[in-house]
């Protein structure tokens, strides 16, 4: 992946959003506006790399969302620092959308087009990913996990799917008397990767970042105080 200049290296910094051992997010103001950014430059050495590949991974999936509503856009990435543009809203566990239907009705029509560009995001079970815009409507965040690839392919439709049972499950807990037979069965159905995950992956996946990073992931809050 070719880099891109940042969005502006003159811009400054008016709120911290976030800081992990991958990097920190702030909300930074330029010449044209209010923008985020991830900059590495304060990453330890140690693992610098992973957050480096976390980061050009985040990129290049923000160049497959171009031009799509409700998801950032990419400003540029310099191999330090990936800015992107700013959306105006709160996490979902910060603003729940109970009982309002059409928030988890458009929400549903945001991922059909996100996997229509060979997208699956990974990483919607986290309600921080989920922002409820100052009107009331979706987008979703954070592609550092997403993976791309034909759309139509076995594998892509697998992590598509699991990127839906996700969106259900918080359908489940926000708006649950707005669930459809459908929904419900899709709910109930595991898939081998999901059960492949629980038994592998995830504990590997939880000693790693809340015992050796001390990073509250599920809370998507940054590390411990």
């Amino acid at each position: 992946m070719r880099a891109h200049s940042v969005a502006s290296a003159d811009a400054i910094e008016v709120q911290a959003l976030k800081a992990d051992t991958f990097g920190r997010i702030s909300l930074m103001r330029g010449e044209r506006g209010l923008f985020v950014r991830r900059d590495l430059g304060h990453v330890p050495l140690w693992v610098r790399l992973p957050a480096w590949w976390l980061a050009r991974r985040e990129a290049r999936a923000l160049q497959c969302v171009d031009g799509l509503p409700a998801m950032p856009q990419l400003l540029g990435w310099d191999g330090r620092r990936l800015d992107r543009s700013y959306l105006d809203g709160a996490a979902m566990y910060q603003r729940p959308p109970r009982g309002d239907v059409a928030y988890f009705r458009q929400a549903r029509r945001l991922l059909q087009l996100l996997h229509r560009r060979g997208l699956a995001h990974n990483d919607l079970a986290k309600e921080a990913n989920w922002l409820v815009l100052a009107d009331g409507t979706p987008a979703i965040i954070d592609f550092q996990l997403a993976t791309r690839g034909r759309p139509r392919s076995r594998w892509m439709r697998l992590l598509a799917r699991e990127d839906l049972r996700h969106l259900l499950k918080h359908k489940r807990t926000y708006c649950a008397t707005a669930l459809t037979p459908v929904e419900r069965r899709v709910l109930k159905r595991h898939s081998w990767l999901r059960e492949a995950w629980f038994a592998t992956g995830k504990p590997v996946y939880r000693f790693v970042t809340r015992r050796l990073l001390q990073w509250e992931d599920n809370e998507g809050q940054g590390p411990k105080p």
